[in-house]
Formats: C-alpha cells, structure tokens, sequence
C-alpha cells in the first residue's frame, strides 16, 4: 500500500469527467477488467473512447452501477452493446430496472435520458466484490439517493463515494423533495464514512482527494444548514435541475424553461411542497441564480451554459 495520498494501485484509473457526467473509475486486474458508473447518454462516444483506449485489446468483462441516476448509468447500454459486459446494478432497484420504470428510475421525474439496460447480478450493503484483484465492500449510502451504495477497499484506504460525499458537498437530498425522508439518512451515510479508515476519496464528482476529515466537516455544515429549512433543498434542487438541462443541451429559449421544468415531476413536488410559486415567476427566479454565480448567460431569446 502506498503512503501517498492520492496514489492509485497498479491498474485502477479513474476518468474525471464533467458535471454532466459521473466519474468512472476503470480496473484492470489479472483476470477481469471492470467499471464503476458509466456517465450520461450524450458522452457515450467519449465513455467508450476512454474505456477503449486504456483496456487496449482486453475486453470490459464488469461493470458495477453505485446507483441509477442518469448521470452515473446513461452509458451502460452503449458499454453493453461493445463489451457484452456482466452488469451489477444495487439490489434495491432491480424490480424498476427489469420493468424498466422510468417513473421509480427518477428518469422521467428529472427530465432525463437513459437508454433501456439489462443487468445481470446485485449489490447490497455488506456484499463483498474484487475490482482489480482488490477487495471491496458495498456500503449503504442512502440520502442523496435512498438506494445509492459507496465502494470501500480497506487494505488500500480508497472510498469510491459516488454522491454521497464529495471535496465540497453532496448530492442533492432528492428523497426530501417529495416528502420522504433524506436528511437523517444521509447524516447516518456521513457518520458511516466517518467511522471508515481513508486516506483517498474518489466522489462520483470532481477530482479524487485526500483529507476526507475537511470534506466531512463541509458536508455536515452543508447538511445542517439544509435541514434547518427544507425550502433550501428544494431550491437547490431547482437550480440543479436547470443546469443539468443546461449542461446536456448548452443552450435554452428563456421562454421553453418553465415549459422544460414544469414537466419534471421532481420540480413540480418541490414548488407544490415548498415553495408555491407560480413556474414561470419560479423559474425566472432559477434563471436567476444560475446567471448570479455565472453558471449561466443571456445571449437575446437564449439562456447559455456557462462555467
């Protein structure tokens, strides 16, 4: 094992994408290659290209879903369809994933797109499994996603932590915006990777780190300060929302964004819930915020990404 921080073990790589896409981090072991999470539908091209590039001439025998947001699932099919891949998806959301419910996927509720996948085995809290001759465990990570897992290698002192902690935060609280709960699990996945023993953190988003004890101490002032008023949360999630459909199409009439948001169930329960505005005055107000940090900008008719 290394003493360096963030030092990788011989034949793990990970891809360090963008916003729109979650991380993907690629093993290559003696006898099987896999890959943990698989990025959004519209960097596809670019998930195989780099997939392809590093395992040369090996084939992609493995690959493992921490959990099924669009952003962290959408390239499984094209992996699929190359590799003809074993695909180990959590327990949780097996019953939705082979009924192929976009509805309990959150696929539909978050104005998304992922193309229709199979999958061969599970992963439940406590399963052990062997990711380039390394032994991991799944760990539950509820709060972000109520199904989420996180990947832990206690020999190497890796947590792969998907959306459940990252350098400056997490992941949505999604569970709370429709009145189930989420703030008291995602402490309960905090304080689990609290107790863990870490010397590099591979967040589903953003760059590997050490220092988890900094990030945790972030994440629970962050958490605190949501909790303290569900509003908050719900207006994050707005915001969220928009600049994911920002970040997928790079441009938007101003005039369709309260159309695209309010046909997002997601949106639609949180304004129902907490806030009570009516969508366009609420989505002004999204537009707003994401031009106030300069996530985004106006160009005449057209919202912009930006950033």
């Amino acid at each position: 094992m290394s003493d360096q921080p963030l030092a990788l073990p011989p034949g793990m790589q990970v891809f360090e994408r963008g916003w729109l896409s979650s991380n993907n981090v690629l093993f290559i072991g003696r006898a099987q290659t896999a890959l943990v999470d698989s990025g959004y539908v519209s960097h596809a091209t670019q998930t195989l290209a780099l997939v392809g590039h590093c395992l040369q001439a090996r084939p992609l025998d493995l690959l493992v879903n921490t959990h099924l947001h669009s952003d962290h699932c959408g390239g499984n099919a094209a992996l699929q369809q190359r590799y003809a891949c074993r695909t180990v998806i959590p327990a949780a959301e097996a019953g939705a994933v082979r009924d192929w419910d976009v509805d309990a996927l959150s696929f539909a509720a978050t104005g998304q797109q992922c193309p229709p996948f199979a999958f061969d085995a599970t992963l439940a809290p406590g399963d052990a499994l062997v990711l380039g001759d390394m032994d991991w465990q799944a760990l539950g990570a509820p709060g972000h996603d109520p199904h989420s897992l996180i990947l832990y290698c206690a020999t190497e002192r890796i947590l792969i932590s998907a959306d459940a902690l990252w350098q400056n935060g997490f992941g949505v609280i999604f569970p709370e915006l429709d009145g189930a709960s989420g703030f008291v699990e995602a402490r309960a996945t905090l304080d689990l990777i609290a107790a863990l023993d870490v010397r590099l953190v591979i967040p589903g988003h953003g760059a590997p780190f050490a220092g988890v004890e900094a990030a945790l101490d972030l994440a629970y002032s962050r958490l605190d300060y949501l909790a303290a008023d569900p509003v908050r949360n719900a207006q994050n999630a707005i915001k969220v929302l928009l600049k994911f459909l920002l970040l997928e199409r790079q441009q938007l009439a101003l005039d369709q964004v309260p159309v695209l948001l309010g046909e997002m169930r997601l949106f639609r329960e949180a304004n129902q819930r907490f806030l009570r505005l009516p969508t366009q005055e609420l989505a002004d107000w999204a537009v707003g915020q994401l031009l106030r940090v300069g996530a985004a900008t106006v160009s005449g008719p057209l919202l912009l990404n930006r950033g």
